[in-house]
């Protein structure tokens, strides 16, 4: 396992940062690497969260932008109303 880890390597998407983070933690809980490459997977593992957390943010805004700041909870009582009627 002497692959070198792709350090400040921008992800080309959300996925694929979280294929990568995955499979640091796989190699990290196998106890098989060596501590500089332990160091060096805790370190990318940290860049791809933080990655990870500023997609989620945008899409969050974004999702805050369409619904026009008008986030509400799902009504469960008027869904089931709704399945009634159609029985």
């Amino acid at each position: 396992m002497s692959k070198k880890l792709p350090s400040n390597v921008t992800p080309a998407s959300f996925e694929n940062a979280m294929a990568e983070l995955a499979e640091l933690v796989t190699q990290m809980e196998s106890g098989q690497l060596p501590l500089e490459a332990s160091v060096s997977a805790y370190q990318r593992g940290s860049e791809l969260i933080k990655y990870c957390a500023a997609q989620l943010e945008k899409v969050e805004q974004q999702v805050k932008i369409l619904d026009a700041g008008m986030l509400k909870p799902f009504d469960t009582k008027e869904s089931d109303a709704v399945d009634e009627g159609h029985a």
